[in-house]
């Protein structure tokens, strides 16, 4: 008795027939989700916002006037098609845009829409419920200077003593290789014990800083010898309004303070000569919230890659970067971005 022979069943070959496999039910899913996000005016928005930096919710609402659980459900949407990302800063939570990695699958779709709305200007009320946020941010900070200044630097050193990175924040200067006649400003000097050594290494120096209680404490601890050093009370808009100009523009332990790291990114761009050098010695990202009411910060530090998107937002180039842990848990990162010569 003969045996039956199963049929098999044919397959189409795709690479012989020219057609393509069908696509994974799961990238089919994972388009959906991106253009749902993106079919939406007011999630467009919300992106168009987040261009500039991070905001936290509560900021959000108030920029889009829009209330907090209609909101957390566009953010909802945006987060699940990967098109911002959220962190932690003490008990808020704050939203950005995505950074967007060459191997997303959908890279190109993202870049695309980010490109479409950076080119857009920003709606005027949008706009102004940006200035208006930034500009409490800024008093909340100055307000703390104000109150705390004779007290500033122990709170400060409790978080992260200058002392314990002096020595590898010369090291990262000398191989700078700058001349003597650099132009150098220092944004926000604090006490000044960086600003004298600064100006017993360069011939010009400038002091800014947006509070006078804070400027005048610097300029008690200039020596008399030390008449290189120019005190300019206002922030870095003053000095662009100026023309002011410089070589070196360093910040130190002062980004956290500011209301839009972004923006001073933008800001230095634009001050600095061409080869000119930015140096930032900031904390990295941590999750202790009580520096918030110790110190002042406004923000917990910040990622490496979150500095040097801003930095080639700007048109910087990255260099040097060197980390220092400190015993205390905290982290110091410095970095140095250079303006192109062209």
């Amino acid at each position: 008795m003969a045996t039956a022979i199963p049929k098999i069943k044919a397959h189409a070959d795709p690479a012989a027939s020219g057609s393509s496999p069908d696509p994974a039910p799961d990238s089919i899913n994972s388009i959906a989700q991106v253009s749902k996000a993106l079919g939406d005016e007011l999630r467009l928005e919300i992106l168009h916002v987040l261009r500039t930096e991070s905001f936290g919710v509560l900021e959000l609402c108030r920029i889009l006037d829009i209330k907090q659980n209609a909101l957390s459900h566009h953010l909802k949407i945006l987060a699940t098609a990967g098109l911002v990302s959220s962190r932690r800063e003490g008990n808020s939570i704050f939203y950005r845009r995505a950074l967007l990695l060459p191997e997303d699958r959908f890279f190109a779709i993202k870049q695309a829409a980010f490109s479409s709305l950076d080119g857009l200007e920003l709606r005027s009320e949008l706009a102004a419920g940006i200035r208006q946020i930034h500009a409490e941010r800024s008093e909340q900070s100055l307000l703390f200077f104000e109150r705390h200044a004779e007290r500033f630097l122990e709170k400060q050193e409790l978080v992260a003593e200058y002392a314990h990175y002096r020595d590898t924040l010369h090291d990262l200067l000398d191989g700078l290789q700058l001349s003597v006649s650099a132009k150098v400003m220092e944004v926000g000097p604090g006490e000044g014990r960086l600003l004298s050594e600064l100006a017993s290494a360069y011939e010009q120096v400038i002091a800014l800083d947006n509070s006078m209680e804070m400027l005048n404490r610097a300029r008690n601890t200039i020596s008399d010898k030390q008449q290189n050093v120019e005190f300019i009370h206002g922030d870095t808009q003053l000095a662009i309004a100026r023309g002011i100009t410089s070589d070196l523009l360093v910040y130190n332990m002062v980004l956290h303070h500011i209301p839009s790291p972004r923006e001073a990114f933008q800001d230095s761009a634009r001050i600095l000569n061409a080869g000119g050098v930015l140096l930032l010695i900031d904390l990295s990202h941590h999750d202790q919230d009580w520096v918030r009411d110790a110190c002042g910060d406004l923000w917990l530090g910040f990622e490496s890659r979150e500095l040097e998107d801003w930095a080639q937002q700007a048109g910087l180039q990255i260099a040097q970067s060197m980390y220092l842990g400190l015993r205390n848990g905290f982290q110091v990162q410095m970095r140095v971005f250079k303006k192109p010569n062209f």
